[in-house]
């Protein structure tokens, strides 16, 4: 019986980041996630759990995405069974661990659970014709998505970004549309238990310059990257 390396599981599979490399030089092992690969940890992944309640940087750019927008998204999502945040510039974790964030009144971006098995996506995306007035945002092509975890998340941030995201100043749900190192994106603070979390989608085409600029500013902090696994464990 043949086995498959973390490579073939990278090389074969039909989506990739374009972190791929990157991730490469840095020992990665790879796990399959429907049509596409992520990483599960670095070398041996021994100690990324603490690492990640420290501070780590995770690569989740091949899960599932998905946007819509226009004047009729609110109502007809909510009519598709997602919990929508009454505000914009919010975020709602649904039951089945999709975060549906709330940009403006008329616009939605929806982000997979880590296991990149999203019901709410899957419904919300495949299970329905778009009525009048809503269209679709492919943001798993537009945009990356990159998470940054851990206890000294925040300092780090505030070396790239202007936003005060220190948690008694920016709530657990909360969202910011801004700059960080200079590139534009969504920053959504999501956290894993008790790790404070952010999530980062900005430019796809952006996303080496954010990730070497992310772990510049890491160093300091004794920061690093680290698998999806370790996330699941937080």
């Amino acid at each position: 019986m043949s086995s498959t390396t973390p490579n073939q599981i990278a090389t074969n599979a039909l989506r990739r980041s374009q972190l791929y490399r990157r991730h490469m030089a840095m020992s990665a092992a790879f796990e399959a996630l429907t049509d596409s690969t992520v990483v599960s940890c670095y070398g041996t992944g021994e100690g990324e759990l603490k690492q990640a309640q420290h501070l780590g940087l995770a690569d989740l750019s091949t899960l599932p995405r998905a946007g819509f927008k226009g004047l009729g998204t609110p109502d007809w999502a909510a009519g598709q069974g997602l919990q929508l945040p009454v505000q914009p510039n919010r975020a709602n974790l649904q039951d089945d661990g999709t975060l549906v964030a709330r940009l403006s009144q008329t616009e939605l971006l929806l982000a997979s659970n880590l296991d990149g098995l999203s019901e709410s996506i899957a419904n919300i995306s495949l299970g329905s014709q778009l009525p009048e007035r809503v269209y679709s945002l492919p943001r798993s092509d537009s945009h990356s998505w990159l998470v940054l975890c851990g206890s000294q998340a925040a300092a780090t941030l505030s070396k790239v970004c202007g936003v005060d995201l220190r948690p008694h100043k920016f709530a657990n749900g909360e969202v910011a549309q801004t700059s960080i190192a200079k590139i534009n994106g969504v920053l959504v603070r999501n956290d894993l238990g008790e790790t404070l979390s952010y999530s980062i989608f900005s430019d796809s085409s952006s996303i080496e310059f954010l990730w070497d600029s992310l772990l510049d500013a890491m160093a300091e902090f004794e920061g690093t990257a680290v698998g999806i696994q370790a996330l699941r464990d937080c």
